[in-house]
């Protein structure tokens, strides 16, 4: 039997004169979406049109065709065309392919056109760019040709290098495409499908945690090592770096651990021989130095080099302008920016007058030394002019050590301690000084007598002293002043003892904090006020005046403070004190800088003290966002959510404070801020110029 199945009959192609053409009102685009018409337009100039318009003839109102046709399918081609004519680029006649359209509704074609077309998956778009890559087309001209910015060619072109393997599994659908973009952290297609492997048996495969893997072993670029080194040199050397181009990376991760630590070490040991050729005894080099470990050494105040002519005129001049630029904008709610700018110069001018040079005696350098570390910014931390016990001067030792007396004691006092000796071991009382034997001449003083004699005085001088208290505050500073800034100086006759204990525990990035820093540069000015022999001293202070000598003592008290909580050494009532004092001081350990931190604290408690932490700072709400993590990732995840909220954990907290919890509206704020894996939300966000698409814009 013959097949009747009618045979399909595809419409006919023809080209149209462009002045032909109209747009129907028949097409179902309405709301513009992807790239503009005057994009579209440069494409199509540069590689002409790569699709036909779909048109229907005009016919009039007789059903004769007028020789018009309308299109009701490829109005945004039509309208870049029309365009270009404007434009005079393309002739008004230029002949358009056109595949006419008799049969069928209008709308109907519209919208078959739009809702079949499939859509053009990422993979394939990535992998072309790779391809127009590898044809020899660069990063910039890509980007031009495809109206995007250039950073996001650079992150396509990024995913399109992950392994294969992994872009097997994305075109699978087993991976999602925010987590194939957290594998462009690195180019090591090994450690990707580790990676992966290792994660395909955990419940948590969410991009956050596989960046998290993937750089475990790293080092951050913001890390002061690698500060202090530099990434581009770190490059030179042939070290990698790891960037993530779709989140904040902070500069990315420098892979090599052990060029990095060859590297500082190196550039320690260079700047050392620089230090080592001004004549110092020895020094001490490391990354960083426990905070405190000075504590027990003298330093050397030195001389500060003083200002030249030139300078001393320059210097007077800025600080002139300064005021004046103070005074004239002084009831100003707002300074304007050439204001404010001028003044910020002439503060950074300013500082580095004050930041002036010190100089040594040779003597001095030559019995003592430096420290050589980095501080937390990356910068060399250069701490000249430590003076060990051991290279003291022997005379200065010796008097510190000896009771007050001269090595060659004299017959009469060997004598009277032989009779003193004998007298205590049998419990009788000391015979008068006339009995003992003389001899011509006058004799030193015994020893007894001179105790006896002493021991009037300094009843009287106490006496005396605690009715003068003026005095006595002078005394009293004396004394902390000594063993604050002055090692082996016993210049004070107070039996008063000023220590400031070492701390047996190193918080991390302790000698960076803010109370730290602050300690150490009061430290220094006031050494820079105080003589530098221990014996002139009591003049100096003597000489200032009532509000700098408050200062300095409150200084040196503040050196003696220790609150500090050791399993082995319990001190209850001192530690109650130290509540009690801060109190009084008003002590705010926000306002002094402490944030909680997966190093200073959440890395270090046990999940449900995490969860404690966040719902005592942000309610239930905020806990149930991370309270599913494992602790590494809710460590993370808490420090930011803590960042701001002033929480602290309870020995840092005022005595008899509780931790408030945010208003509810703020807490709900906080969940859109989350990642969308810990929101709730169908697709996670980047940090990208331009959305990824799912197609190209098609003409």
């Amino acid at each position: 039997m013959a097949n009747t199945d009618p045979k399909i009959v595809l419409s006919r192609s023809e080209n149209i004169p462009f002045n032909k053409l109209v747009l129907s009102q028949a097409n179902v685009r309405r709301v513009k979406t992807g790239i503009s018409i005057g994009e579209l337009a440069e494409d199509i100039a540069r590689r002409t049109l790569l699709q036909s318009l779909s048109v229907r003839p005009v016919r009039d109102a007789g059903g004769v065709e007028t020789g018009i046709y309308e299109v009701p399918a490829g109005g945004r081609r039509f309208r870049a065309l029309e365009l270009l004519v404007k434009q005079k680029r393309m002739a008004k006649t230029q002949p358009v392919p056109c595949v006419v359209r008799e049969s069928g509704i209008a709308e109907e074609d519209s919208l078959a056109e739009n809702v079949q077309r499939a859509p053009l998956h990422p993979l394939d778009q990535f992998r072309a760019f790779q391809t127009l890559r590898d044809v020899g087309l660069g990063e910039e001209e890509i980007a031009a040709r495809f109206f995007v910015a250039p950073s996001v060619v650079k992150q396509r072109l990024k995913i399109a290098a992950v392994s294969p393997r992994l872009l097997d599994r994305y075109a699978d659908d087993v991976m999602t495409l925010e987590q194939l973009m957290a594998f462009t952290v690195t180019n090591d297609h090994a450690r990707q499908e580790q990676v992966w492997e290792a994660l395909a048996r955990s419940y948590n495969k969410e991009p956050y945690a596989i960046r998290r893997h993937l750089t475990e072993t790293a080092i951050r670029a913001s890390d002061k090592r690698a500060q202090f080194v530099g990434v581009a040199a770190y490059e030179t050397a042939g070290g990698v770096v790891m960037r993530d181009l779709f989140e904040h990376d902070q500069g990315g991760w420098l892979q090599d651990t052990a060029l990095l630590d060859r590297l500082v070490t190196e550039k320690l040991a260079a700047e050392a021989d620089a230090i080592r050729a001004e004549g110092w005894k020895w020094i001490e080099i490391g990354i960083e130095f426990p905070y405190g470990h000075a504590a027990r050494l003298r330093r050397l105040t030195g001389q500060t080099v003083a200002f030249t002519g030139d300078e001393q005129v320059r210097y007077d001049a800025l600080r002139a302008e300064y005021g004046k630029l103070e005074a004239e904008y002084a009831e100003a709610e707002e300074l304007p920016d050439v204001i404010d700018q001028r003044l910020g110069e002439i503060e950074t001018e300013l500082e580095a007058f004050d930041n002036r040079p010190v100089v040594y005696d040779p003597a001095d350098i030559a019995r003592a030394g430096v420290f050589l570390s980095i501080d937390g910014d990356g910068g060399s931390r250069i701490e000249r002019g430590y003076v060990r016990p051991e290279d003291e001067t022997p005379g200065a030792t010796e008097a510190e050590t000896d009771g007050g007396t001269d090595g060659d004691a004299p017959a009469s006092d060997a004598t009277d301690n032989t009779v003193r000796a004998a007298v205590m071991a049998t419990g009788g009382e000391v015979a008068p000084d006339a009995e003992i034997a003389e001899d011509d001449g006058i004799k030193p003083l015994a020893d007894r007598l001179v105790t006896e004699l002493t021991a009037h005085r300094t009843l009287a001088l106490r006496d005396a002293l605690a009715n003068d208290p003026g005095t006595a505050f002078i005394a009293v500073l004396h004394a902390l002043c000594l063993q604050s800034f002055y090692c082996h100086a016993p210049h004070t006759c107070l039996e008063i003892s000023a220590k400031s204990a070492n701390f047996s525990a190193q918080a991390p990035g302790l000698a960076d904090t803010t109370s730290a820093k602050a300690v150490d540069a009061r430290h220094a000015t006031w050494m820079r006020q105080l003589p530098e022999d221990p014996a002139g001293l009591w003049d100096v202070l003597m000489a200032f005046d009532g509000d700098s000598r408050e200062n300095l003592f409150a200084h040196c008290a503040g050196l003696t403070v220790n609150v500090v909580k050791e399993p082995w050494h319990r001190r209850p009532d001192a530690v109650a004190h130290g509540d009690r004092l801060a109190q009084a001081v008003g002590l705010d350990m926000v306002a002094a800088g402490w944030r909680p931190t997966v190093d200073n604290y959440l890395g270090r408690v046990t999940k449900a003290r995490i969860l404690e932490a966040v719902r005592e700072a942000k309610g239930e709400a905020a806990t149930q966002l991370v309270d599913h993590l494992k602790k590494p990732d809710m460590a993370n995840e808490a420090e930011r959510l803590l960042d701001g909220t002033g929480w602290l954990p309870e020995p840092l907290r005022p005595i008899g404070a509780e931790p408030s919890v945010e208003p509810a509206r703020e807490v709900a704020s906080e969940a859109k801020a989350l990642p969308a894996f810990l929101a709730g939300e169908n697709e996670a966000s980047s940090n990208t110029d331009e959305p990824l698409p799912h197609a190209f814009a098609a003409e």
